[in-house]
């Protein structure tokens, strides 16, 4: 038999459950409002809330891509953000949209986040951090939308190299593959990787040909001691006079003596430096073999586009996107599928808007490509601009993302770097 105190906690916890269910009662519902004093509505049971939710994603969701493929993760992994499926009227957790993203913050959080800010440069105070008046806090949230083409680019190239003799790999073991043709499964990178490369040897396309730069000979005249001379025709032996001695095999001294000529030893000619007065030069090209073997070769190339926007209030847009893209939001869609389209949001026509201009401007597809899969992501990034004054100084920052990163450009009172900091940065002092 169980104890006062088991039944006691088992009660607790069923309570405490159903509070938390309880504030999803009106998710998945057409036309849900929050619940007010004059409105009473039956509570939802936990089942029907599942079942409209899961209802909503299937309805409106393209099918699950049915491969042995593994996306790879968001470049921006969300360590602290929840993944939000679009359809749910707009309210997760008894939150809208709007409210997802809100952040609070106490004056005491807020100074020591611009304290620690503070700290990491080199010639600036804490000073204003510590002292001054907190005059203004602003919600300024961020909505940033990005769409993801993972593609796969195909190109045919020529290779060549000499040709030494062995099997061949041509048309007579089978005809030549297109190169739409090749199966590269077991090459196939992660989903939305943001780049690799292979080099693929297209099977029976080897070809053996005559090398053109020597005519077959593997060899041809020498520039030098044989210029303009035609193939098969050249001399050997062919000498030049020494520049030391000029002909003479000796050296003569002021003193009236001579020496014999170190350069020629006493012979007065030099054989010709490039070819030693063969007369032939060996070819480069087919390194003596007369014979090269051509073949096509497919360049296989798997990449991510990226098409990013930001959709900011007045108060944060002196802040770069880029920043926005780097901070850690929540979710509130997250779509993948062959050919994404815009989400929709049933109580927010302007989230609406958002995601399909962000659609319509996905990026290009080189026609030597075709499109793997997309993945379209709207998240919301809780973004608080700060006001601190002091007499009749003030300055602005900004906290960004879950992560509580501080943005502060522009003036900061208590600097004393003389515009020295870019220096030792640069120097990494």
């Amino acid at each position: 038999m169980k104890s006062e105190s088991g039944e006691k906690r088992e009660f607790e916890e069923e309570q405490e459950e159903k509070e938390r269910w309880s504030s999803y009662q009106y998710v998945g519902r057409a036309n849900s409002v929050a619940p007010t004093a004059s409105s009473a509505r039956a509570e939802v049971s936990v089942a029907e809330i599942r079942s409209a939710a899961a209802a909503a994603a299937s309805d409106r969701y393209p099918p699950p891509i049915h491969a042995p493929l593994i996306s790879y993760p968001d470049p921006q992994p969300y360590d602290q953000s929840i993944a939000y499926q679009v359809g749910l009227e707009g309210h997760v957790g008894g939150q809208t949209s709007s409210e997802l993203g809100r952040q609070i913050l106490d004056e005491v959080e807020i100074r020591e986040l611009l304290i620690d800010h503070v700290g990491h440069r080199c010639c600036w105070g804490s000073r204003p951090a510590r002292t001054w008046k907190i005059v203004a806090v602003e919600d300024c949230n961020v909505y940033v939308g990005t769409l993801e083409t993972f593609i796969e680019e195909r190109e045919t190239i020529k290779e060549t190299e000499p040709y030494h003799g062995g099997k061949v790999d041509g048309k007579d073991d089978g005809p030549e593959l297109g190169i739409w043709e090749l199966d590269l499964r077991s090459e196939f990178p992660l989903l939305f990787v943001p780049h690799k490369e292979i080099r693929v040897p297209i099977p029976h396309s080897e070809v053996v040909e005559k090398c053109s730069a020597c005519g077959g000979r593997g060899e041809f005249p020498c520039n030098t001691c044989n210029k303009g001379e035609e193939h098969g025709f050249y001399k050997e032996n062919q000498m030049f006079q020494c520049s030391a001695c000029h002909g003479r095999g000796l050296i003569a001294h002021r003193d009236g003596s001579d020496t014999i000529c170190e350069k020629c030893k006493g012979k007065g000619k030099l054989p010709c430096g490039v070819c030693g007065s063969h007369g032939l030069i060996k070819c480069a090209t087919c390194q003596d073999g007369g014979a090269l073997v051509t073949r096509n070769a497919a360049i296989i190339r798997w990449k991510t586009l990226s098409t990013r926007k930001v959709s900011a209030t007045s108060g944060a847009a002196s802040v770069p996107d880029e920043v926005f893209h780097q901070a850690k939001g929540v979710q509130l869609c997250n779509t993948q599928a062959y050919q994404c389209t815009p989400a929709f949001f049933a109580d927010s026509f302007f989230l609406n808007k958002f995601s399909s201009e962000i659609i319509a401007d996905r990026c290009a597809v080189p026609p030597t490509a075709r499109v793997v899969c997309e993945r379209h992501i709207i998240s919301v990034v809780p973004v608080t601009r700060i006001t601190m004054a002091h007499r009749n100084q003030s300055f602005s920052f900004y906290i960004i993302g879950f992560g509580r990163e501080v943005y502060l450009k522009g003036h900061y009172p208590s600097r004393f770097c003389w515009g020295l900091c870019p220096c030792l940065d640069w120097l990494r002092l």
